[in-house]
């Protein structure tokens, strides 16, 4: 049994009192690179999409109040949209999406980073639904794609 009676064996924890999906991950790099991975259209398209498949389109408005939507070429009509409510580049990135709040960290931490990635429900309903869309399915390999992609571009992510 997990230490953590909320974690599960696929890398995320439901914190269903605060109606919350935690993900976290530790990567090499600075927490610099993993935001410019997160907010750089460039980047955005090589890795969101669970799948693996480069996105048909990713349009961000990096500012607070800016929007963002990133197109999957197997949903073109649902695409992940929102808008950012607070940027400080790599530390934090919190941004309204699908009704939820997102919210994602990086703290260094020896050589490399600890991102963690919340996914902050309105109610427990919601987060049920999310769960039962495999939301988390889908954002773990996500995050597991944005972890490739950082040791792959480490060098055009410092420019």
């Amino acid at each position: 049994m997990p230490a953590n009676p909320n974690a599960t064996s696929s890398g995320y924890i439901l914190d269903r009192p605060a109606n919350t999906i935690r993900f976290e991950r530790d990567f090499d790099g600075s927490p610099d690179q993993s935001f410019q991975a997160w907010t750089r259209p460039e980047h955005v398209t090589q890795w969101w999409d669970a799948t693996g498949k480069p996105l048909l389109r990713c349009d961000i408005d990096l500012r607070v109040g800016g929007k963002f939507a990133f197109v999957a070429q197997d949903h073109p009509e649902m695409p992940f949209a929102g808008v950012y409510r607070e940027i400080v580049p790599g530390e934090r990135l919190i941004f309204d999406a699908i009704g939820a709040i997102g919210r994602v960290t990086w703290e260094k931490r020896g050589p490399g980073t600890h991102m963690v990635v919340e996914i902050a429900c309105a109610s427990a309903e919601q987060m049920e639904q999310f769960v039962q869309a495999g939301v988390h399915a889908g954002t773990s390999t996500t995050l597991d794609n944005l972890v490739r992609h950082l040791g792959k571009n480490e060098a055009a992510l410092s420019a």
